[in-house]
C-alpha cells in the first residue's frame, strides 16, 4: 500500500487532537498533585544527577531510593543530607529488589537510570504498579520490547517518557522554533548521531570515570562494568536517541509523519583494540577481545513525508564531542559542528557560511527565556533541568508526558533495526509503526507550553 503523502498528512492532522495515552478521566483532570512523590530505581552518576535536580523542587518528594551497590547509595544519601531534606526509603536487596519500590503506594513516579538491559523490564513492572515512568535512554533493546511496552501503556493508561534530554538543548530549540517559522523552508535531510570518545568509559583502571587502563566487568568502573559488554556483542547503531530526539519534534514523527524505512552499515572495528594496547599493552588479557561494534555506524532513515536523515554512531575513535545536527530545507541550511548557518536571500553574503550565534539569538526558544536561569548549573548546559521539569509538571497535572511512549519505542527501535540491517549486508528494513496508524491525526505540541 502506497505511504499517504504530505498533502493527505496535512488535511488529516487538522482533523483532530490526536490520541493520548491515558484515560479520559485522568487526562482532562483539573486537579493537579502539590507535590510528585518519586521513586529512583538505580542511583549512579546519571541516577545521581536526577536525584539532584529534584531535591532542588519544593513540588518534589523523594520517597524512596534504589540500587545495588552501597557506595552510590552512600553518595545519594549525602545528596539528600545537604539539601536537608527527609532520609527516602532505602532499597539494596539485589537487581530485583526495585519491585519492593513498586510495592509503595504513595510513589506516583519513578526515574530509571541503570544499565540498558534492565530498562524494559523495569519500565513494564512500574506501570503495572501504576507509576508514570521517566526512563534514561534507550527503553528496549528489541522491537519486540518495544511492542510490549506499548501494548503495556495503552493497557495501563500509563505514560512512559524516555528522559532523552537533547531535545531541550538550547541551540536545537532555537532551531526548532526557526523550523515553525519556516525559515528554513520545507524540510529535505536532517542529520545527527552521537559522536563521542568512549574510550575511557568503556575502559578504566576499576577507580576512576573517565580514567586510564583496560578493565570492564567486574574490575571496571562505573559504565564499564556493564557498557562494555554491548560494544563486544553487538554491532548497530547502539545510542540513537541524542541524535534522532531533537529531529523526530522537528519534522513531526509519531504527529503527521512517521519513519517508513531504515538501512545501516558498519565500518570495520580497531579503536578499542587499539586504547587496549595503548593503555594496557599487547599483552593485556582483553587485547585479545574481539569487538562486533564497528567504529563508525552510519543509519539512514526515510520518512512518510519523504525526508531523509542521517544517524552516525562514532564512539570508539579519538575526536571532539559532536551530536553533528544537520537541518536542511529549501530556503537554507543549520549545522551545529561548525555552528553555521545559511538562509538564501537573508545571510549576509551568498553562499558562504555565517556564524549561526545571531540567528539563535534571535530565535531563542520561549521556554529558555523564560527558564534559562533556572536551568543554569544543571546537568549538560540545563538540558538536565528541562527534562527532568518536563516529566514532573506531567505528573503533577495527570497529563500525558511530551515525549510518549510512542517516541520512546520509535526512537529505540533504531537500535535493534539497524542490527539486522548491518547482519543482512545493509539490507532496507522496514520501520514498524507503533503508533498503528494514530500517527495521521496526532499533533505536534511538544514545548508549545509554558513549562514544557
Amino acid at each position: 500500500m502506497k505511504t499517504p503523502r504530505r498533502d493527505f498528512i496535512k488535511t488529516t492532522v487538522m482533523a483532530g487532537l490526536g490520541f493520548t495515552i491515558l484515560p479520559s478521566h485522568i487526562a482532562f483532570s483539573k486537579d493537579s498533585a502539590s507535590k510528585v512523590r518519586l521513586g529512583f530505581i538505580g542511583v549512579g552518576f546519571r541516577g545521581q544527577s536526577h536525584l539532584e535536580l529534584a531535591l532542588k523542587r519544593n513540588d518534589v518528594e523523594v520517597v524512596a531510593l534504589c540500587d545495588i551497590q552501597q557506595s552510590m547509595m552512600d553518595m545519594s544519601l549525602q545528596l539528600v543530607s545537604k539539601a536537608n531534606k527527609p532520609k527516602p526509603a532505602v532499597i539494596l536487596d539485589g537487581p530485583w529488589a526495585y519491585r519492593k519500590l513498586l510495592e509503595n503506594k504513595d510513589i506516583d513516579a519513578v526515574i530509571i537510570s541503570t544499565p540498558w538491559e534492565w530498562h524494559s523490564i523495569m519500565c513494564l513492572d512500574s506501570m503495572n504498579a501504576k507509576k508514570y515512568v521517566g526512563c534514561e535512554v534507550n527503553v528496549g533493546m528489541t522491537v519486540e520490547e518495544c511492542w510490549e511496552l506499548v501494548h503495556t501503556s495503552e493497557r495501563t493508561g500509563m505514560p512512559l517518557m524516555m528522559l532523552e534530554n537533547v531535545c531541550y538543548r538550547r541551540d536545537v530549540m532555537a532551531v526548532l522554533n526557526m523550523v515553525r517559522q519556516n525559515i528554513f523552508g520545507e524540510l529535505v535531510h536532517l542529520q545527527g548521531g552521537y559522536q563521542h570518545d568512549l574510550r575511557g568509559v568503556k575502559f578504566n583502571d576499576g577507580k576512576t570515570n573517565p580514567g586510564v587502563g583496560a578493565e570492564f566487568g567486574e574490575k571496571g568502573f562505573s559504565e564499564a562494568q556493564w557498557r562494555t559488554q554491548h560494544s563486544i556483542n553487538r554491532n548497530g547503531e547502539l545510542y540513537p536517541t541524542h541524535g534522532i530526539g531533537p529531529i523526530a519534534t522537528m519534522i513531526d514523527i509519531n504527529r503527521g509523519n512517521r519513519f517508513t524505512e531504515l538501512v545501516s552499515y558498519s565500518s570495520k572495528s580497531r579503536g578499542l583494540h587499539d586504547y587496549i594496547v595503548k593503555t594496557g599493552g599487547e599483552n593485556h588479557p582483553n587485547a585479545k577481545i574481539k569487538f562486533k561494534l564497528g567504529d563508525v555506524v552510519t543509519t539512514m532513515i526515510r520518512t512518510a513525508n519523504d525526508e531523509t536523515i542521517l544517524l552516525q554512531h562514532d564512539t570508539n575513535l579519538p575526536r571532539p564531542y559532536s551530536l553533528g545536527f544537520r537541518v536542511q530545507g529549501t530556503n537554507g541550511i543549520w549545522m551545529d559542528v561548525n555552528k553555521s548557518i545559511y538562509i538564501e536571500g537573508q545571510s549576509k553574503k551568498a553562499h558562504q557560511w555565517e556564524d549561526a550565534k545571531e540567528w539563535l539569538d534571535k530565535y531563542d526558544h520561549p521556554l529558555w527565556k523564560k527558564y534559562g536561569n533556572d536551568a543554569s548549573g544543571a546537568g549538560h548546559g540545563g538540558m538536565d533541568w528541562f527534562v527532568l521539569n518536563a516529566f514532573i509538571e506531567a505528573v503533577k497535572r495527570k497529563i500525558n508526558t511530551p515525549q510518549d511512549v510512542y517516541d520512546a519505542v520509535a526512537w529505540s527501535a533504531i537500535t535493534p533495526l539497524s542490527e539486522s540491517s548491518i547482519l543482512l549486508g545493509g539490507e532496507s528494513i522496514e520501520f514498524p509503526d507503533f503508533t498503528q496508524g494514530k500517527w495521521m491525526n496526532r499533533k505536534n505540541d511538544f514545548a508549545l507550553g509554558d513549562d514544557y
